[in-house]
């Protein structure tokens, strides 16, 4: 009897674990290494949402947006001890906006990608005018109407590993 039990549970086990391997194959170091190049998250992370979404992308892509929303909402209230002051000015040189986007350590502050997102942060707001930090993070990106400013906030919270806030902003224009 007592042999039974142990073969039927190890039979079980090694059916998950075929059924893991199974998932494990159909993922490709092509699909983890394209939507990684897509979001930034890590390696890791990538693939435990592709395996968790069957190997569908999109379904993967909203797997790490709901867990970008869980892992901010975990640092919430870390301190924020650094960041970087980024500026847009337009074109025509009539209108700019700055904004400092903060964080936690001078590391993240310092990663080309933060600055980046700073820059596109600033440009967003050179031409959408928001009067208030509320209002910035509700309004849709203007490279990907998709996410908000929020939730563009919300994955670089989950790429680097640390709080990111807009700590301040401001936009200046010539015209009336």
């Amino acid at each position: 009897m007592r042999k039974k039990l142990i073969n039927k549970v190890c039979n079980n086990r090694f059916a998950g674990y075929a059924h893991s391997a199974l998932l494990l194959m159909a993922i490709s170091t092509e699909q983890i290494k394209a939507l990684r190049e897509k979001t930034g998250v890590s390696v890791m992370q990538v693939k435990h949402a592709l395996e968790e979404a069957g190997g569908d992308e999109d379904m993967a892509i909203a797997i790490l947006r709901e867990k970008s929303v869980a892992i901010a909402a975990k640092k919430a209230d870390r301190t924020l001890g650094a960041g970087k002051v980024s500026a847009y000015i337009h074109g025509d040189g009539t209108v700019g906006a700055l904004v400092e986007l903060a964080s936690e350590t001078d590391f993240v502050a310092n990663n080309e990608e933060f600055g980046l997102l700073a820059r596109d942060i600033a440009m967003h707001i050179t031409a959408m005018s928001p009067e208030t930090k509320e209002e910035l993070l509700e309004q849709p990106f203007i490279k990907d109407e998709r996410v908000t400013i929020g939730t563009l906030i919300e994955q670089a919270v989950q790429k680097f590993g640390e709080r990111i806030e807009v700590a301040n902003f401001a936009r200046f224009s010539t015209r009336a």
